[in-house]
């Protein structure tokens, strides 16, 4: 990680130990400490963090003596365990102070026509080392976390940092050093260092984005030439010419002895006759005397 201190900025010791744990870091990040931004600089920032995926504003409070116990912010007094927690800067709410630095940010690049993106607002409690205040990280209200931190214990800080932007890597190296120049950050990084810290230089596509240029480009088919024939196919043409001949040849024979069985003469064909079958004889009512055999 990147990072770089205000010239001439006086850092608390809460602000020493953030720092140390930023430089400890592998990710990804420039961390601008000691900001100033408003009207002539009038609102100090204890810490910008931009990441390849947004922005962090911190607001950075140490304890001044040890505490050890359950964290719980829920409340208008932080405690830990039953006790206050006893942070520096107790008499001003670092919740209201965290969302007007956040404010501060997002208005400062909106007013130079950057677009400021995702800004999120964290408050780093750093505790005397050896202490143990848990959880390490709260929830307080969606882009506005608490997170516990130091040398010791510094794995959920890195954790939110690298994490707490769910979009794509938009923050490129160009887009970096122009919102530094506006938060009017000393010094500015170069674009090299940048570079060497793992920022993109150009926007990568996102996943499953195809661009056009990234299109495969499909070659032509080639036209089809036919290739020699074998032995085998040159029969087997042959053979499909001869059966198909033979075939028409059958056809014509068929034809042909139709055409001439019809032409023959028929013959002369049986003379038909008509028969009348006669009418039976006139009834002649004959008297016939008893036992009469003719009758």
């Amino acid at each position: 990680m990147l990072v770089k201190v205000r010239s001439g900025a006086q850092l608390s010791a809460a602000e020493r130990e953030f720092v140390d744990c930023l430089r400890s870091y592998p990710s990804t990040a420039l961390a601008a400490v000691d900001v100033h931004v408003g009207v002539h600089g009038t609102r100090q920032i204890d810490a910008v963090v931009l990441t390849p995926r947004g922005i962090a504003v911190a607001e950075i409070r140490g304890f001044r003596k040890r505490q050890s116990g359950i964290l719980n912010v829920s409340g208008e007094i932080w405690k830990v365990s039953d006790a206050p927690a006893d942070i520096d800067d107790s008499d001003t709410n670092p919740t209201d102070r965290l969302e007007q630095c956040v404010y501060a940010v997002r208005a400062k690049l909106e007013r130079s026509l950057q677009d400021p993106g995702d800004v999120c607002g964290v408050v780093v409690l750093v505790p005397e080392r050896g202490a143990m205040v848990r959880p390490a990280r709260t929830s307080i209200r969606p882009g506005l976390d608490v997170v516990v931190a130091n040398v010791d214990d510094a794995t959920e800080l890195r954790i939110y940092l690298e994490g707490f932007s769910a979009g794509q890597r938009s923050w490129t190296v160009d887009r970096v050093v122009q919102a530094a120049q506006v938060l009017g950050l000393d010094p500015v990084p170069s674009r090299a260092e940048l570079l060497a810290d793992g920022f993109d230089e150009v926007k990568p596509t996102p996943l499953g984005e195809v661009t056009p240029a990234a299109k495969p480009v499909r070659p032509p088919r080639p036209a089809h030439t036919p290739g020699p024939q074998t032995r085998r196919q040159q029969a087997g043409a042959w053979g499909a010419v001869v059966v198909a001949v033979i075939g028409m040849l059958l056809v014509f024979w068929v034809v042909a002895k139709v055409f001439i069985d019809g032409s023959d003469d028929p013959g002369v064909r049986p003379a038909q006759t008509t028969s009348v079958t006669p009418s039976p004889p006139t009834y002649t009512q004959r008297n016939c005397y008893p036992f009469q055999t003719t009758c």
